[in-house]
């Protein structure tokens, strides 16, 4: 864990914000003035003297988090979730940077987001002066702020920039998948480049660390016999992943940037790609930090020889770490791996505080201290959680 001199370190530089509250809406050094609805328009420039550095949370040595999505982190949740890292276990939220719409989560001056909107698209952002303050409040309590940006699944770009999305063979427009949208093509660096100037950026602002998510092809069985991709050059989709993963670490490392990325839980397990492009020993030492999304709800029934995985999350959860422990051994310079665990209930039975525990059980008798709980509407079984020592 931190030690208390580098947590009041921390303290000191978010201290340095004078006046300035989680919550408050008044501007430091910036030409713009935010509304109560967290839109911006001018104002008169004011004088600062001196603007308070941004502070970096140092990595905990045992991490323990919970997702908190854009709108959470656009309202009043927020400040709930950021008292629960204050009062328990928890040290570290993942914050939605970029959503699985596309949509950002404050105004970028990444030029891409400005021009397809990505930073206004729906009406509603946070001013850069509540995430300072969100941020500085955050680090004066060493709580270790994530930055999740998701990667392919931005039906927002896929459908501004219509070069970048997956075309079809039929008739080279965007594929569809089951829900009528468009995908990004992972074959495209423009793509993958977008993703690391978020990155930079929300670096820059004070996100600790970097995680990025839907780092695949779409899972969808059609996607093979339907699409076409111009840029394969005969790599496999295992091998588009592992170039791009490794694209952006060489373009983020060199600032200190710690990159970590979601993937599924079967990749531990299943020996292919899944059809996805993410196969665990291409991807798994292209990261620092590679977190499995091991749900017992979304094992199929069976698996591990489990007629219900979602029913006995102790037992699945102990097989998939125990595969993903077999399957780096082997591996040279193999990421970290923080497995992301349910606190949400899909089908019998529904999940609590036994559940969640069980979870965190299977991780620890098989020496993982680090885990991240995923809510999709962060709400989170609070009795689950263990209070801060």
């Amino acid at each position: 864990m931190m030690t208390a001199r580098r947590i009041g370190t921390i303290a000191f530089f978010a201290a340095l914000l004078a006046c300035q509250q989680f919550g408050d809406n008044r501007t430091q050094g910036l030409n713009v003035q935010a509304s109560s609805t967290g839109k911006i328009g001018s104002s008169t420039p004011t004088r600062i003297e001196s603007v308070a550095p941004v502070v970096h949370v140092p990595t905990p040595d045992t991490l323990r988090g919970l997702y908190v999505n854009r709108w959470a982190a656009l309202g009043s949740k927020l400040d709930r979730l950021i008292n629960v890292a204050r009062t328990t276990e928890i040290n570290a939220l993942v914050i939605d940077v970029k959503d699985d719409r596309g949509f950002v989560l404050y105004r970028s001056s990444v030029p891409l987001a400005r021009e397809i909107g990505a930073d206004t698209a729906d009406g509603h952002w946070m001013s850069r002066t509540r995430l300072r303050a969100a941020l500085d409040t955050m680090a004066a309590h060493g709580i270790y702020p994530i930055a999740r940006i998701v990667v392919a699944k931005d039906p927002l770009l896929a459908q501004k920039k219509l070069d970048l999305a997956i075309k079809r063979k039929s008739d080279l427009k965007p594929w569809l998948d089951k829900n009528g949208n468009p995908w990004l093509d992972p074959h495209q660096r423009v793509v993958w480049q977008y993703a690391v100037d978020l990155a930079r950026e929300a670096y820059e602002l004070g996100f600790s660390e970097v995680q990025f998510d839907y780092v695949r092809f779409p899972d969808e069985k059609r996607l093979i016999t339907e699409t076409v991709y111009p840029l394969a050059d005969g790599r496999s989709r295992a091998q588009v992943i592992r170039d791009q993963l490794g694209f952006v670490r060489a373009a983020l490392k060199p600032r200190g940037i710690r990159v970590t990325a979601d993937v599924f839980g079967l990749t531990a397990t299943d020996t292919t790609d899944m059809g996805i492009g993410q196969r665990w020993e291409m991807f798994v030492d292209r990261v620092d930090v590679v977190l499995p999304m091991i749900y017992p709800s979304h094992f199929a029934r069976g698996t591990y020889r489990i007629r219900n995985p979602n029913a006995h999350p102790y037992e699945t959860i102990n097989r998939a770490l125990k595969d993903a422990i077999a399957r780096t051994d082997s591996v040279p310079n193999a990421a970290i791996i923080i497995p992301w665990y349910q606190d949400f209930t899909l089908g019998a039975p529904r999940y609590g505080v036994s559940q969640i525990r069980a979870q965190k059980k299977a991780g620890y008798d098989n020496g993982f201290q680090s885990w991240i709980l995923w809510n999709p509407k962060s709400n989170y079984t609070l009795a689950a959680l263990e209070p801060r020592s």
